[in-house]
């Protein structure tokens, strides 16, 4: 019986905890769209809320608006706001980071906003 109850546990948490990924990230007038890895729209962000999207991966995506550099999870959920000042310009995604160039440094950042990596640029 306590087998049976595990299996159906795990198998309803497996279907409602299943997350979306991300295969595009695309700005359209007033709208930026999500869509998923078979093509579906399925999230609807508005663009004066995100910005401007400056890159995406599977699991996030980065976009900047002022002086603000936002991250967002494959939901549309903001998952942290940094400074422009602190990160620089941001000039690739992928995977699970993202890259960026301020002054004579390039940073490389988790998609949580923690820096993990720092070198000159020459």
């Amino acid at each position: 019986m306590k087998k049976l109850l595990l299996f159906i546990f795990l198998v309803m948490f497996g279907f409602s905890s299943k997350a979306e990924q991300i295969s595009s990230v695309e700005t359209s007038g007033s709208w930026v769209y999500i869509y998923n890895s078979q093509g579906k729209k399925y999230k609807t962000l508005s663009a004066s809320t995100v910005g401007r999207v400056m890159g995406y991966s599977s699991t996030f995506f980065v976009s900047e608006s002022g002086s603000w550099i936002y991250l967002w999870d494959a939901e549309g959920k903001r998952i942290k706001t940094m400074s422009k000042s602190t990160v620089g310009d941001v000039v690739g995604v992928a995977g699970d980071t993202f890259t960026s160039k301020n002054g004579s440094w390039i940073y490389t950042w988790n998609k949580e906003g923690k820096k993990i990596n720092t070198r000159s640029f020459h």
